[in-house]
Formats: C-alpha cells, structure tokens, sequence
C-alpha cells in the first residue's frame, strides 16, 4: 500500500559490532589538519574530518567531501557521530585555542575507551623576546590592565573573542582580521565592528601583507594569540619588531590531554595501530 507521507516509527537504540578497519576522527580546520589529513589519506587509512565552517573545506582538496561535516558537535550529538562514522580513534588537530571541542572529545574518549591523540602546533619560540613584546596569560590580564588606551589596536583573535573588546571602542580605535564567513562577520559587527575596521582573510598573511595592513591603518598596538608559525605569530613578531609597534600575546590555554605529539610521523603511527587492528565495537547508536 503507497502512502502519501512516510510512517515515522520510534527510534529504537542499535548496537553496532564493526569486523573491518575502522575510522579516524581528525578534529581539523586548522593547516595542519590539513598536512595530517593527507597523510592519513597516503596510508590508506579512512577519517571522516570535522570542521565549523564551510570555508574550511577548502582545507581539503585531496579529501571527498562526503567526508568532511561541517558541525558543531556537543555531549549529546557527538555518540551519534562516533558510532554512525565508525570511529576508532581520535586525532585532534583543532586551534590550540578551541578548548572546547578538545575537551568534549577527550571526555568522550574516556567514556567510550577511545584511543585519543593530541596534535599539537610547535609553539612560536619565547625566550629572548624584544622589548616590544608583552605576553600576558589570557584574554583577561589584557583587558583588565590599560595596554589600549589611546591606542590604534589591531586584533587577531579571531571573532569569538571579539565581543570581549565591545566596552573599548570608546577608549582605542580598534581593528580586526577575522575569517572570511558570514558568521565571523556578523560576530564582529555585533561587538560594535563597522566594515571600514574589519579585513577578512584566513591566516597565515605574508610578511609583506601583514605589514601593509599595519602601515595603513597605522597600527600602534597588535594583539595576538600564541598559535605558532601556523597562525603566523612568527610573522607578527618579525614585522610588529621592525615597525617598532607593541605586540601583545596571548598564551595558550592549559589542557590535559591524555596523550600529545608535534610530530606528523608520530599522530600518523598511533591511529595506525589502532584502526588497524578491528575489535567488536558496541557503542551504541541513538536515533531520534
């Protein structure tokens, strides 16, 4: 019998039992996602990747699409994802700063006895600093002490941390770089960003573009995060020391992760010897 609407039954959990090889979760949009993505790729390894943007995808060009979900995965929908992607293990190579998504995901680990590595950027080197630069330990060191007044201050936070720098619009003038996405503009426009303040280009920049942007908008004060050579710290020190201008950085947050490398070889070789080796798996899938 043909119905003209399709019968919704309850969802019922399943158990899955998977026999073959099973999937790499890499936590990805960053450039070494990138690097890592290919590797896995060359070892004939699978991976579903995740990202939260769809400008990220671009990250991927080798990779099918259909495995690539642009999501923001929390407690409740990540089960789901791992046991309808089949995932064997978990390789994180999201932002040094994306403390959640890290977090989220080695909580699950430890509930789901899931093999987790941490992919760490190499941090930017931080000894013999010039005189031009300050580290502080986080975002609100910075703001409550008075580095800006008066200032022509470019971020390179990223739009999430935009919001924070709302109240000081009348103390500094203030510019930023975010991503090129919708949802980065429309973060910046609500932390009172007008579109004569705002450039949009994924990081790194060259050299020579990082200090044309400086010159032009004669920037007295640069703030950014500690996110290595990858998120082009090593630039803004280079150029922000021959402009004489104050760069202010950010140190990344502290997390436990159960297990760290910075060493491509190293990530490639502990998801290869966990997805290679096929164990019944009943993680449970909930529908609905």
């Amino acid at each position: 019998m043909n119905l003209p609407y399709p019968i919704l039954m309850e969802p019922q959990p399943r158990a899955l039992y998977h026999t073959g090889p099973k999937r790499i979760w890499l936590i990805g949009g960053t450039q070494e996602s990138s690097m890592l993505a290919d590797a896995l790729a060359q070892q004939d390894m699978a991976q579903t990747i995740t990202v939260t943007t769809e400008s990220a995808r671009s990250l991927y060009p080798s990779i099918h699409p259909q495995h690539i979900w642009v999501v923001v995965l929390n407690h409740k929908t990540l089960p789901n994802f791992l046991a309808s992607q089949d995932i064997g293990a978990i390789l994180d190579a999201s932002h040094p700063f994306a403390t959640g998504i890290s977090e989220l995901a080695i909580a699950t680990a430890m509930e789901h006895n899931l093999p987790y590595i941490r992919y760490e950027r190499p941090a930017t080197p931080s000894f013999n600093d010039p005189s031009n630069i300050v580290r502080v330990d986080r975002i609100e060191t910075l703001l409550d002490n008075d580095y800006l007044s008066h200032q022509r201050v470019f971020l390179t936070l990223g739009y999430r941390l935009l919001h924070h720098f709302k109240p000081l619009h009348d103390r500094a003038t203030l510019f930023a770089r975010i991503l090129p996405s919708n949802t980065a503009l429309d973060a910046a426009r609500d932390a009172g960003f007008t579109s004569k303040q705002l450039i949009a280009l994924r990081p790194p920049l060259s050299m020579p573009l990082e200090k044309a942007l400086y010159q032009h908008w004669n920037i007295s004060t640069v703030i950014t995060k500690a996110s290595g050579s990858a998120g082009g710290e090593d630039i803004k020190q280079r150029v922000t020391s021959e402009l004489g201008i104050k760069l202010i950085t950010i140190a990344r947050p502290t997390i436990a992760y159960p297990q760290q490398t910075s060493n491509v070889t190293d990530a490639i070789a502990f998801c290869k010897a966990h997805v290679h080796q096929p164990t019944p798996h009943s993680l449970t899938l909930q529908e609905g």
